[in-house]
């Protein structure tokens, strides 16, 4: 009993900061989603499907594109890790593809928007290069340079997994589909990702929900409609001091991320099975 007494004074500081710092304003948020002047009700749902149905969709297909992209280069960026026969170019990209992971979301977007602009570096090395003309040159400020942002962003993340994942894999099976004269992308593709996929899996669903959650990055980059979730919520707070439907505009991004984790889930409980 003592022990068990002690164990629980462990735990209670960190389940309190639980408790009041997120799951009560959880709570308050999907009570606050369906209370409106009139009473309780789904009122605010009815004005976000009015006003903001084109956004829900806007920020679904975002961040699944950008999902699919991170997946694709991170796994690119671990398999070469894993399997790439120059020493220096894993040297180079094991110390480089790291980088972005210590830069804040805030400061992504103040620099992508700047890089991205039409008069951004971007452009100007296309045009002094000669790829371009100042005429043609166009602005990636809208979701290409939400999309360019959260992949060069979440990458490293996913890759750090992905890498940590192929490195435990038992290096006989490898070795023996290269004495079978298999390339590296089969290799990589036939051999190493269905044993880390569940990694994989883990590291995209944490991207998922990261990239629901940031405001910074559409704030700055697409200044104009559709926009994502989190900048109408914003937008409603800052603008019209209107918590119902910001709240109702949080409850739909809980279901989407919802989605995803149930997605997860549903996958580990087939994979244990």
């Amino acid at each position: 009993m003592p022990q068990r007494l002690l164990a629980l004074l462990f735990v209670l500081p960190a389940l309190a900061v639980i408790v009041l710092l997120f799951m009560v304003p959880l709570g308050a948020s999907l009570i606050g989603a369906f209370e409106s002047g009139e009473g309780y009700g789904i009122a605010n749902f009815i004005k976000v499907f009015e006003l903001y149905r084109w956004d829900v969709l806007f920020t679904v297909m975002v961040v699944l594109l950008s999902t699919l992209l991170i997946g694709f280069f991170s796994t690119a960026i671990a398999g070469y890790l894993t399997l790439g026969e120059n020493p220096r170019a894993v040297a180079v990209l094991r110390w480089l593809y790291r980088w972005p992971m210590f830069v804040p979301f805030i400061v992504v977007g103040q620099v992508l928007r700047t890089f991205l602009a039409k008069n951004g570096l971007m452009n100007n090395i296309f045009i002094e290069l000669g790829l371009m003309t100042p005429i043609s040159a166009t602005s990636f400020l809208d979701w290409r340079g939400i999309v360019i942002a959260f992949v060069w962003k979440q990458v490293p993340f996913v890759a750090l997994l992905v890498a940590g994942a192929m490195a435990s894999i038992d290096r006989g099976t490898i070795e023996a589909a290269r004495n079978l004269g298999a390339s590296r992308l089969r290799i990589l593709v036939e051999i190493v990702v269905p044993q880390i996929a569940t990694t994989l899996m883990v590291g995209l669903v944490l991207s998922f929900v990261t990239m629901m959650s940031v405001l910074s990055v559409p704030l700055m980059i697409n200044a104009q409609s559709p926009t994502m979730l989190t900048a109408d919520i914003a937008f409603r707070i800052n603008s019209y001091g209107d918590y119902g439907v910001a709240n109702a505009l949080g409850f739909v991004s809980l279901l989407i991320t919802a989605g995803a984790a149930w997605i997860y889930l549903r996958h580990s409980v087939k994979e244990r099975a």
